[in-house]
């Protein structure tokens, strides 16, 4: 039990620092590597759901966040990363996320999010305002190409949401709060 905890410990320290690591790099470096995930996140969901390359090309606009998430048995944690894109515009808004949440689970994941506004009031109302609130349940075993994850999508208010999990072992019910907002370095 206890080299299983320890386990768990080293992979969530790990997970974690790896949410960092663009803090050592310059502006215009951090832009790139969050572009970089940008447009690996969308490629990804468009082989798993190609009718969603039209949905993203016809909307207001579109954010990609890359994300990590811990829940330990009555708490989850977590924080990110992204970029919001205004198609009418091409305006790039980078931005970072934090949430937290009450629930039952446990585990870490790292995952991905893409939510498509389908109105500019939608976008403009998340850049502006960048909070969210709702449920969340979750089961992921992944690492990689190997192993599954239950993925979600949702549409509230005009937004379409999807969550990929690249990597992660978690099983989790939570009611959470995610708070998004603009990034003053980098934009």
């Amino acid at each position: 039990m206890m080299k299983v905890f320890l386990l768990y410990l080293v992979f969530l320290a790990s997970l974690l620092t790896g949410c960092t690591s663009t803090q050592s790099h310059s502006v215009d470096e951090k832009r790139a590597m969050v572009n970089v995930m940008e447009q690996t996140t969308l490629t990804k969901l468009f082989k798993q759901k190609p009718d969603v390359r039209q949905q993203v090309k016809h909307a207001a606009g579109y954010a990609v966040f890359d994300s990590a998430n811990v829940n330990v048995i009555l708490a989850s944690f977590g924080g990110g990363y992204g970029v919001v894109v205004n198609n009418q515009t091409n305006n790039k808004t980078y931005m970072n996320m934090a949430e937290a949440g009450l629930g039952l689970g446990i585990g870490a994941k790292d995952f991905n999010i893409v939510m498509v506004f389908h109105t500019q009031a939608a976008l403009a109302k998340f850049i502006g305002q960048g909070w969210t609130f709702g449920g969340n349940v979750d089961a992921a075993a992944k690492h990689k190409q190997q192993g599954n994850a239950v993925s979600a999508e949702a549409i509230i208010d005009d937004v379409t949401v999807y969550s990929l999990t690249d990597t992660g072992l978690a099983l989790q019910a939570v009611l959470k709060g995610t708070k998004f907002w603009i990034d003053d370095e980098m934009n």
